[in-house]
């Protein structure tokens, strides 16, 4: 095994997802504050892009080409972060995708299933391989932020699958919470909403509301996100930021419905 250490601060991160938008965003934000990253995600070459971006800090960016709905490709994501690196200090449990937005009854099995696989299945694996790492590693003990979405809390139209797995995951992050203690594992939750990323063009050209109109909705900086996980992540493990929501202040997430 050939393990390199931390950057400048000594700490190894893995984010999901990491080849775009909030995934990309909090990558970059972490190697910014001296964090070693493996990043991972489906396509290489965006993953590649992401290191490209990172500067000086690129030496210790690593990508590592996973599909998080297998057990196998996670245990390779880990495998690999634990061969570079030789240890696990943050999860940044981001990767997502969604179904088309049609209606419930319209969706096939596997749209269902796609969505399910990568964002709950995903999460609980990499999280399972988190455990294992981090309950073993001296010292001991790490933190795990899930990506929960605005879409934890309430729905959009048509969104059953995303809506469901990320109810979902707010079940996951308390699990985890809870039965990480006894291994100094820290768990948060970051509620995300209309972050600008490539994934949110469609709230500027308007997206349907449950009053059932057509409406352009108000977006934020993904910079935002990133440096709201970069400050969860900056917590001693006797500190835990348990739900953060982000948001676009004007965009329709109080009040929705």
């Amino acid at each position: 095994m050939t393990t390199q250490s931390g950057g400048p601060n000594g700490k190894i991160a893995i984010v999901t997802g990491a080849g775009t938008g909030i995934g990309r965003s909090a990558s970059l934000a972490l190697a910014a504050e001296g964090y070693s990253v493996a990043l991972a995600g489906r396509r290489a070459q965006l993953l590649e892009e992401t290191i490209s971006m990172a500067g000086d800090a690129a030496g210790r960016m690593l990508a590592v080409p996973s599909d998080l709905g297998k057990p196998e490709g996670v245990a390779a994501l880990f495998s690999a972060t634990k061969e570079r690196f030789g240890r696990l200090d943050l999860l940044f449990n981001n990767a997502g995708i969604s179904a088309p937005p049609i209606p419930l009854e319209d969706l096939t099995y596997e749209q269902w299933q796609n969505v399910v696989d990568v964002n709950i299945t995903g999460a609980f694996l990499c999280t399972q391989e988190a455990f294992r790492m981090m309950k073993e590693q001296d010292p001991m003990g790490g933190r795990i932020i899930n990506n929960g979405s605005v879409s934890a809390y309430v729905p959009r139209p048509n969104s059953a699958p995303y809506t469901a797995t990320k109810h979902a995951i707010t079940g996951l992050t308390r699990s985890t919470s809870l039965d990480g203690r006894k291994y100094d594992i820290a768990c948060g939750q970051i509620d995300i909403g209309n972050a600008d990323t490539d994934m949110a063009a469609v709230f500027k050209a308007g997206v349907p509301q449950p009053y059932g109109e057509i409406a352009v909705e108000p977006t934020m900086a993904v910079e935002n996100v990133a440096r709201a996980v970069v400050y969860m992540a900056s917590l001693p493990l006797d500190a835990n930021v348990q739900f953060m929501t982000v948001m676009a202040t004007k965009m329709p997430f109080i009040g929705r419905g």
